[in-house]
């Protein structure tokens, strides 16, 4: 969900696809989202641990195993979002959308204000986008971007206190504990980071569908192709 408004040309211009998201950014994506999953509920189970479990302790570390899945998919949650910053250097224009709001433009705030209208469903047609629309945009930026780096940051300060003091975790991301009052508190808003982030990835999948249902462009088969169609 990114916002590039068409030009007058990319308007008038007849066509029927366009290709707009780059192989590496589908893979990101989906990487994403089933990181997001993995972590949501492993990170639900470690901070509301399961019954205790019979037998010897010896023969089984589920507590541990499950952490340890939450620490992979934070490395690829975290090493898919340098991944993805590259790529909105080195790729095409739309694939850095991600990571800005054009608020100097006004045609993009007639845009925001005429999606808001359209899934209030008091506007019958959707402003025409090309990647994403301006909502759609403004809500990826808040809710990937800056959610996101918070929950790299405020994650990964976590891990450091397993690593130890003076560790690369406690080096970089250490200073983000005192930073928010304690251990305790940075597990708190980490954990209301992945509820926001959860609730963005259920709004985020009802606008697509709804937006291949109810309007003249493609969206869930863009994300897997790549290419976006429009309908007469």
């Amino acid at each position: 969900m990114q916002s590039t408004p068409m030009s007058n040309a990319e308007m008038r211009a007849p066509r029927k696809a366009l290709y707009v998201f780059e192989a590496p950014v589908r893979i990101w994506h989906w990487l994403h989202a089933l990181s997001i999953i993995v972590l949501a509920a492993t990170g639900y189970l470690i901070a509301n641990p399961l019954p205790s479990i019979g037998g010897e302790a010896s023969q089984h570390f589920m507590m541990g195993n499950l952490r340890m899945i939450h620490f992979i998919a934070g490395y690829v949650f975290g090493i898919g979002f340098l991944v993805r910053i590259y790529w909105g250097i080195v790729g095409n224009k739309y694939s850095r959308e991600l990571f800005y709001l054009p608020i100097w433009r006004k045609s993009w705030w007639k845009d925001l204000w005429g999606e808001i209208l359209f899934y209030s469903f008091i506007r019958r047609e959707a402003p025409p986008s090309v990647a994403h629309n301006a909502l759609a945009q403004a809500a990826i930026w808040f809710f990937n971007t800056v959610l996101g780096l918070f929950l790299i940051f405020t994650g990964f300060a976590l891990y450091s206190e397993g690593l130890g003091l003076e560790s690369w975790a406690d080096t970089w991301f250490g200073w983000v504990i005192p930073l928010l009052g304690g251990s305790q508190s940075v597990r708190m808003w980490h954990l209301f980071g992945m509820w926001l982030i959860l609730f963005f990835a259920i709004i985020h999948i009802y606008m697509a569908v709804r937006a291949d249902v109810m309007t003249r462009q493609t969206s869930v088969s863009a994300i897997i192709s790549g290419w976006r169609h429009y309908r007469d």
